[in-house]
């Protein structure tokens, strides 16, 4: 028997785990049984508040991240926009930030496991660190936090990269529905359940197979961190970009306010023969920035970081005497202020 497991966590949304339920149950009656389908949380049976008003689903079971068959995950609903606790990066943030991400982690690493996410879902994972280097749909709001999270976005209805198979706005859920019970079932019992629902399902499900399209080249220039043709190139502006960097030189106390908490930052920052070279330590983990360039009097750069979730980060700053001020952003997660003063 084919056991589909959907996860319910606190905020989470109805329809992106009711519309998989209803399909996977109607493929149970279709199928002779040969699938059964129930609600779990991390935590074991309780009462599980959904973001739609409030309302209240009992989940029956405990998450068992080693029970062949499918894990499915859905997003949240909250507030679309702002960082307060109501918001949906909060919601996910805090999915995220309870045992659902080792246990999901757990199932990734098995063999007759699918991990399947509609929605924000695979924002939960993404943000875990379990989705780095794998293609993935999520909400069109979150594509570029997806792919701030190392992920690979592509803005298709259903991605399926094997063991992980992720779908994309709130809909989406009757697709990856569908489409895992016609590859787990069979076509015949999906079109079965297709003709009871009078929905067929949509768009062309993603896989990495076949021939790829002909995508744009990067030019190298985009890539460049040279501090003296950020701005311009012109060889008489040179000695003054070179001045302009150095004016962020040296070590740096800075403070991060998140949404999820303050983090200490130490920056530090060096100018050599035209190039800005900087690192940023957090705790025990120093991690070197990636593509530095001055611009405007601004230093930007980008930096992955790991704590208190895994996100590439995009950071703007600028420098008064020896004070720092500036922002860090993720994708639709709203921006961090920065602050900070120079210590050396």
């Amino acid at each position: 028997m084919l056991t589909v497991q959907i996860v319910l966590f606190d905020g989470f949304d109805l329809l992106d785990a009711i519309a998989p339920y209803e399909v996977f149950s109607a493929a149970a009656m279709h199928a002779d049984n040969a699938l059964s389908v129930e609600f779990v949380t991390a935590e074991g049976p309780r009462h599980v508040t959904s973001g739609i008003n409030g309302l209240k689903i009992e989940a029956n079971g405990s998450l068992n991240p080693a029970a062949p068959g499918i894990i499915l995950v859905p997003g949240a609903s909250g507030d679309v926009e702002g960082d307060g606790p109501d918001s949906v990066p909060a919601i996910l943030g805090r999915a995220m930030n309870t045992q659902l991400t080792g246990m999901i982690e757990h199932a990734l690493r098995q063999k007759d496991i699918i991990v399947a996410t509609v929605c924000g879902g695979s924002l939960v994972l993404a943000m875990g660190g379990l989705m780095e280097g794998r293609p993935a749909v999520t909400n069109h709001l979150g594509m570029d936090l997806l792919g701030a999270t190392g992920a690979i976005p592509v803005p298709a209805r259903v991605v399926d990269d094997g063991n992980l198979v992720t779908g994309g706005g709130v809909t989406s859920g009757l697709d990856v529905a569908l489409y895992l019970v016609e590859r787990e079932l069979g076509a015949r019992i999906a079109h079965a359940v297709e003709q009871l629902f009078e929905y067929e399902r949509r768009g062309t499900v993603w896989r990495e197979t076949g021939m790829a399209p002909d995508r744009p080249i990067t030019r190298r220039s985009d890539q460049s961190n040279n501090a003296a043709d950020t701005v311009v190139t012109n060889g008489e502006f040179l000695d003054n970009q070179i001045v302009q960097a150095s004016l962020f030189n040296g070590d740096w106390d800075t403070t991060i306010a998140t949404p999820v908490g303050k983090l200490q930052v130490k920056l530090s920052i060096s100018t050599s023969e035209g190039r800005i070279r900087g690192t940023a330590t957090q705790g025990d983990e120093t991690v070197e920035w990636i593509n530095p360039v001055l611009q405007n009097n601004k230093l930007a750069w980008s930096l992955r970081i790991t704590k208190p979730m895994r996100l590439n980060l995009k950071f703007e700053v600028s420098v008064v005497g020896e004070r720092m001020t500036g922002i860090a952003k993720a994708g639709i997660l709203p921006a961090s202020k920065l602050s900070g003063n120079r210590i050396s």
